[in-house]
């Protein structure tokens, strides 16, 4: 069960979902975690229940600020990140694009988009002083194509550009150490999921899931923690599907 002893991660939108799941999952592997969100009073909890091995930062993804704090706490407490998942995202509501407005689309791409983008910015430096570390950005299925149930233009394009910009990082740093990659869950049960679709919406998905149902957010966590393990120390630059063969079809 030491499959992440040594990693000092950096999880966000670790308070709930799919997030608290990878930071479960991670403490339970030996790594040292920081859990990264804007739900204090969640994180703070989760943190406190995980024990020596995990601490709370307050971060908005979307701010170049949090992120130079959320890393240097991280540095004080534990040492430099060597892992980064970049899970904390925003679905938005389920509008067609003539109906969305430029406010939430905006609002969808700062955290789904931007979030990515500084958080790589952020630890990037660090790693390659160190000679190497692992990020892992959770994309979606809507990665490769829009989906009839994802919730907008907004996230679509999101989840393309996270895939995109993974594949940058991961050609750019590679010589430095640094792999990246993505993941693309499918349909996921999780609390923003159950949100932003009804029980009717639901059903249609999973009559569309050749394997029979939605996944446990741990499912996808094994996953991230391959991926951010030595076991993958030559796997950079490309994406895993988790989606019980919704892409095969």
């Amino acid at each position: 069960m030491n499959q992440l002893s040594g990693k000092i991660a950096v999880i966000t939108g670790a308070s709930m979902g799919m997030g608290e799941a990878h930071a479960r999952l991670f403490v339970e592997r030996g790594a040292k975690v920081v859990l990264a969100d804007i739900a204090d009073d969640l994180g703070a909890a989760l943190a406190a229940e995980l024990g020596e091995n995990a601490f709370f930062v307050r971060l908005d993804v979307a701010d170049e600020q949090d992120w130079a704090h959320a890393v240097d706490a991280t540095t004080r407490r534990f040492g430099a990140p060597n892992v980064l998942v970049g899970n904390a995202g925003l679905a938005g509501s389920n509008t067609r694009t003539a109906d969305l407005s430029a406010e939430e689309y905006q609002r969808t791409v700062d955290v789904d988009m931007r979030g990515i983008f500084l958080g790589m910015k952020a630890v990037l430096p660090g790693m390659v002083e160190q000679g190497g570390g692992s990020i892992v950005n959770i994309s979606s299925i809507a990665g490769f194509a829009h989906q009839p149930q994802s919730p907008n233009i907004a996230y679509t394009g999101s989840k393309f550009a996270v895939r995109g910009m993974t594949k940058s990082v991961a050609s750019e740093y590679g010589r430095y150490g640094v792999r990246a990659n993505s993941i693309h869950p499918g349909a996921i049960l999780t609390p923003m999921l159950q949100e932003a679709f009804s029980a009717e919406v639901q059903a249609k998905v999973v009559a569309d899931i050749p394997i029979g149902r939605m996944a446990a957010p741990r499912e996808v966590s094994e996953a991230v923690a391959f991926l951010a393990s030595d076991a993958a120390s030559y796997v950079s630059g490309t994406e895993l599907v988790v989606d019980g063969a919704m892409l095969a079809q």
